[in-house]
């Protein structure tokens, strides 16, 4: 008997045990550890347990990170930096995906040196944004906000709005470059409280009114301020400057060449004057640019007589006055410029050319296309040609045409100071 229960007991046992496995194996296939899927259990925001599930919540690692600096002065622009990435609009080149953590010095555009102030400290020291295509409404709050920043680079973007007059505030700021953005407005006028500012290059954009001729007197190297709207007279006024490179071309300057610029800038290495709309005759002082390789002022409204004094230029390698209403002969000390590679006097109405200019035509060094040059092809018709000389043009002191500075001055007791044009 007592054998009959020890099996009835036996078999009870097993049946339970049985019964408990199954249901604990259906509730791991239910919550995923069956399948080794815990964590989606976990996540299931849907599941039909009736039981809370004890899950781990996951951690992320930057949530309580703490930022770590090489120096204080990089982690007072860190959120400068972050603030501008915010305010980016468009960044087609994924840049701003490395300005991330606190090693600013390797977000791409960031440059990091030591700053003059102390050699021992780390400083954000120059940004070259050039070519990135990042859109912006505004630098406001950022470059404004770089203590030490010493070059700022940023041509071939879409940032726009106009410069704050803060940037007068960075003491080490040297070249600056935002040309090809969309910047408008006037004149960025602080530039003028920055004398330690050597390059300046605002041209592509859409400023508009005035140039304040102080900008020419700075200790500027360069200054490119082509390819705006400004809309002013050269200024006349201008003693002494140090730039070697300066553009103005493709705005709407307009008036004369004022005679004083020409000895102001005698160290100018290159000028561009091209589409604006300059008006009068050249003066005989330009042939005080005896440093200026390359002298622009095609398409433009300049009238008389080329000066003698271009002889002087003996650097010159390009000179460009096509597109304007000259007349006369071209003088063959022009042509005899050593160094001269390309003469451009095409659509004007030039009636002569002497021996030496022939051999600059033959080497396709002298371009003068439609012309009144009876002995040459692609000219103007006789009709158009007497028609503009049925206008009589005066240029004053007609005389300083045939001074060449660089030679000797002629007696001017029997050249008049005013003459007829042919």
């Amino acid at each position: 008997m007592s054998i009959i229960i020890s099996f009835m007991l036996l078999v009870c046992l097993i049946s339970c045990t049985t019964a408990r496995d199954s249901s604990r194996e259906a509730l791991q296939v239910t919550i995923g550890i069956g399948n080794g899927n815990l964590s989606k259990g976990c996540n299931d925001k849907h599941h039909n347990l009736p039981f809370k599930l004890n899950c781990k919540l996951p951690t992320t690692p930057l949530a309580n990170e703490v930022l770590k600096f090489d120096d204080q002065r990089l982690a007072l622009v860190h959120p400068i930096i972050q603030k501008f990435k915010s305010l980016i609009t468009s960044d087609p080149l994924g840049i701003t995906q490395t300005w991330v953590g606190s090693d600013i010095c390797s977000y791409k555009g960031f440059y990091c040196d030591n700053p003059p102030d102390n050699k021992s400290a780390i400083a954000i020291a120059s940004i070259d944004f050039n070519g990135f295509q990042l859109s912006a409404p505004s630098l406001d709050g950022f470059l404004d906000q770089l203590p030490d920043i010493a070059l700022f680079h940023a041509n071939s973007n879409n940032f726009s709005g106009s410069l704050s007059p803060n940037i007068a505030k960075l003491r080490y700021l040297y070249e600056l470059d935002i040309s090809n953005n969309r910047f408008s407005g006037p004149f960025p006028d602080a530039v003028l409280n920055m004398p330690g500012l050597t390059f300046l290059d605002i041209r592509f954009n859409f400023f508009t009114g005035s140039v304040p001729s102080q900008i020419f007197t700075q200790n500027l190297d360069a200054l490119f301020i082509n390819n705006n709207e400004f809309m002013i007279h050269l200024p006349d006024n201008i003693v002494n400057t140090h730039i070697f490179y300066l553009t103005l071309a493709n705005n709407k300057f307009n008036g004369p060449l004022p005679r004083t610029i020409f000895q102001a800038f005698s160290s100018l290495a290159e000028v561009l004057l091209l589409n604006d709309q300059l008006t009068g005759c050249i003066p005989y002082e330009i042939g005080l640019l005896k440093e200026a390789v390359v002298f622009d002022a095609g398409n433009n409204q300049l009238t008389g007589h080329l000066p003698f004094s271009l002889a002087c230029m003996e650097n010159l390698e390009q000179l460009n006055f096509a597109g304007n209403l000259l007349f006369g002969a071209v003088p063959e000390v022009v042509c005899e410029l050593g160094k001269l590679m390309n003469l451009s006097l095409s659509e004007n109405y030039f009636i002569h050319v002497g021996p030496m200019c022939r051999i600059l035509i033959e080497r396709g060094v002298l371009d003068v296309r439609n012309n009144c040059i009876p002995d040459l092809p692609f000219q103007r018709s006789v009709e158009e040609c007497a028609n503009f000389f049925a206008h009589p043009r005066f240029c004053p002191r007609m005389w300083s045409y045939n001074y060449i500075p660089c030679y000797h001055f002629p007696s001017s007791s029997s050249i008049p100071e005013m003459a007829l044009s042919p």
